[in-house]
């Protein structure tokens, strides 16, 4: 039982660092426009500053889905769900193995993308030309931490009956 609480900490600090992460991309951006705007108004150029915003949008995009999703914050089918009735169990053991099915595919792929990219040495298009496996690093790390929020989640569920979802609206309403 030690063992599981130890587990379960270390599962929701890993979800909390990819939210504060998340938040750090967030911040990069804002720091990345007023960089190009302050260029902009001493009549210099900024190579590349669009194309590190868009990185950094991916980075806070996909590190911030296992946190959302572990919030409850991700759309979800609740009204279908509670519509199952006494079959909504086995409804939620789909949905959350449909999402982590993909997920867990999804995070195979971005992980094999980006190896093929730093093999090939593939630089971006624009002025920048940075090596295109930096910013698919953080979309792979934010995918791969998704598809392990999808596993806790789906296991959870299976083995207590509850998904662990903290924040979920309709349950909430529900009384659940």
């Amino acid at each position: 039982m030690a063992t599981a609480r130890a587990l379960r900490r270390f599962l929701d600090a890993l979800y909390l660092a990819g939210g504060v992460i998340a938040g750090g991309f967030l911040i990069a951006i804002l720091l990345l426009i007023v960089a190009q705007m302050v260029a902009r108004w001493t009549g210099h150029v900024f190579p590349g500053a669009t194309d590190y915003a868009g990185y950094c949008m991916a980075g806070a995009s996909f590190f911030a889905f296992a946190y959302a999703l572990n919030h409850g914050a991700h759309i979800r089918v609740s009204i279908l769900l509670s519509a199952l009735g006494r079959f909504r169990w086995w409804g939620e053991v789909w949905c959350f193995g449909i999402g982590t099915v993909t997920a867990t595919w999804f995070a195979w792929y971005a992980v094999r993308g980006m190896l093929v990219s730093r093999r090939w040495n593939e630089l971006s298009q624009g002025l920048d030309a940075t090596p295109i496996w930096i910013p698919q690093l953080s979309m792979a790390a934010g995918v791969i931490l998704l598809a392990i929020a999808f596993w806790d989640h789906l296991i959870r569920l299976i083995v207590t009956g509850r998904h662990g979802i903290t924040t979920d609206l309709m349950d909430q309403a529900q009384g659940e």
